[in-house]
């Protein structure tokens, strides 16, 4: 059932559609759905759209809109709703009707135009008050690289003239926050063809943000109880035919190496190690339960045209780690991970939180109904023992499992997924992990698969947007950058260098020929937290001269009150 906001981006969709008809006679129309924050219509069509026609589209929109045309309704067999379609010259819509089981199809029909859908719409074209075309993309007919190249109009809609300039206004400060530029602009990252696609290079700076975030994520799970393992990056075919990848998965994964007269494949993920490590002995319910993580690089197929930066990538370092403990330890450990989760996002700068419970498919899931019910009830439980609002995803869980999903929300307002909680009832019996409980039987251990951070890649892109570029002191990859007047201060600006070095601040240091004002806003550029300029008064006094990137000029202070201003807020970690 759509909502209201759902059925006006709908119905902007159909008279997208229709004007893009109107403009360009012999268009083929593919699909047109609404989407989470608007709409988009694909098109087959001779002409390369461009910017300048989305003016000429919105005008003809407009116009379609003060006619108040009236969306009517009406109905056809499956065999009339193919001649209707071939008829009006859609041969997309005929294969649509083709690939569904439907006895009938509806249509709807405004002024002109008519287009095989489910609805609802509006009542006429005038209920739209406000919308915007956004932009031209290329888009495969069904997502597949195998048909045919379409041209996609994007779009959004809204029930108010200001909601939609807030939106606007959103896309705006969200390209001037765009990780792709950013990382390049900043030297942090790169993806070149020559390496492949969706394949990640990091830059010197870009490196030392990701070993901070992972040194600082070692450092956590060892207080929180947890062992790191590293496995490889490829597996033994067999291996992947016990966890199922093979059977459910393998379009996902990369072609087989042949070492030995052997099959192996890509890891695309790492559950299968964890589980080999349990397994590799005998354990007891004394042993549990057992914490293992990891920062393993997995590598998944990911169709070119979904690639996005660092957002989405073939191959990725997930922060995995898998719990295994007794049914007896599972509601403590749950409220563990959940608030290990919520620490280390908070840690990140992230304090707004959409929690998501995903509970058992109606249909094709794995697992007896109480173990469900015990898995579900203890997510729940954690939840509310925390006092985290939450929505419930009725049957939305996986076939293997219930699941907690956790999106944050960035500067902006907009909702990044991030962290997963999630039960695992199949691959415990696939590779029949077992433990001797306290009775001297062999029973099923409860597994449970998270993800706190999600891919490493696709975390770093979050924050480079969420601070846009802009990071915190103790996240910078250069937190200091000292800069000369003059050549004749060099010998000075080696000293603070080293000395800031020595009590282990990252530093920078230019001493160039090139004039101050260069200097300086080139460092602003580089978004660096704290210049630190030297001339003739800072020799003299043993000082600095301090510029913040936030709070602009601080004065001249000593070595040592800069040291100890540095030094409180980093403890502070201030965002």
């Amino acid at each position: 059932m759509k909502t209201p906001l759902e059925t006006l981006r709908h119905s902007a969709a159909h008279i997208l559609a229709q004007s893009v008809l109107d403009l360009y006679p012999g268009t083929k129309l593919g699909m047109g759905p609404c989407t989470s924050d608007g709409f988009f219509y694909d098109f087959d069509m001779e002409h390369s759209l461009n910017t300048d026609d989305l003016i000429a589209i919105e005008k003809r929109m407009q116009e379609i809109i003060k006619e108040k045309q009236i969306f009517n309704l009406f109905k056809l067999s499956k065999k009339e709703a193919i001649e209707y379609v071939n008829k009006i010259g859609q041969e997309y819509k005929t294969e649509i009707i083709e690939d569904r089981d439907n006895d009938e199809f509806s249509f709807y029909e405004n002024g002109s135009f008519v287009d095989l859908c489910k609805g609802p719409h509006l009542e006429n074209t005038g209920q739209i008050p406000a919308f915007k075309l956004l932009k031209v993309a290329g888009a495969y007919w069904k997502g597949s690289e195998k048909n045919k190249m379409l041209q996609r109009i994007y779009g959004t809609a809204f029930f108010d003239k200001k909601e939609l300039r807030i939106y606007i206004n959103k896309l705006e400060e969200a390209k001037k926050r765009d990780h792709r530029i950013l990382g390049k602009e900043l030297d942090l990252f790169s993806i070149s063809d020559d390496i492949g696609p969706g394949l990640v290079l990091w830059h010197p700076k870009g490196a030392r943000i990701r070993h901070l975030i992972e040194d600082y994520w070692k450092k956590e799970h060892f207080k929180a109880g947890y062992e790191l393992l590293y496995s490889p990056h490829i597996g033994r075919e067999q291996l992947w035919q016990t966890s199922g990848h093979l059977d459910f998965y393998k379009e996902n994964m990369y072609s087989s190496i042949n070492v030995d007269n052997q099959n192996y494949f890509l890891k695309p993920m790492n559950c299968p190690f964890h589980i080999e490590y349990y397994n590799n002995k005998q354990r007891s319910y004394r042993e549990l339960p057992i914490r293992v993580a990891e920062l393993g690089t997995v590598y998944r197929y990911e169709r070119s045209g979904t690639l996005h930066g660092l957002l989405r990538v073939r191959g990725f370092t997930q922060d995995d780690a898998h719990i295994i403990c007794t049914p007896e330890q599972l509601q403590d450990e749950i409220l563990k991970t959940v608030k290990f989760s919520i620490q280390m996002l908070n840690a990140f700068g992230f304090n707004k939180f959409d929690v998501y419970l995903a509970t058992k498919p109606e249909e094709k899931f794995v697992g007896d109904d109480k173990r469900w019910e015990k898995a579900e009830d203890s997510l729940k439980n954690a939840l509310e023992t925390l006092e985290l609002p939450y929505s419930v995803d009725e049957g939305g869980g996986a076939f293997y499992g219930p699941k907690i999903d956790i999106k944050i929300e960035d500067a902006i307002g907009r909702a990044w997924q991030c962290s997963t909680i999630q039960f695992d009832f199949n691959l415990p019996d696939q590779f029949d992990m077992s433990y001797i409980a306290n009775d001297g039987t062999k029973s099923r251990p409860y597994m449970i698969h998270r993800a706190l951070l999600g891919a490493i890649e696709r975390f770093m892109g979050v924050l480079i947007e969420h601070f846009g570029g802009k990071f915190p002191l103790w996240l910078a990859p250069t937190q200091v950058k000292i800069l000369s007047i003059a050549d004749t201060f060099s010998d000075y600006c080696k000293t603070v260098e080293t000395t800031l070095k020595e009590q282990e601040f990252r530093t920078e240091i230019d001493i160039s020929s090139d004039k101050i004002g260069y200097k300086i806003r080139n460092g602003i550029m580089q978004k660096i937290p704290y210049l630190a300029i030297i001339g003739q008064k800072e020799v003299e006094t043993n000082s600095v001269s301090v510029r913040s990137r936030d709070n602009g000029d601080l004065g001249t202070m000593s070595l040592t009150e800069f040291d100890e201003m540095l030094k409180k807020e980093m403890a502070n970690n201030s965002f």
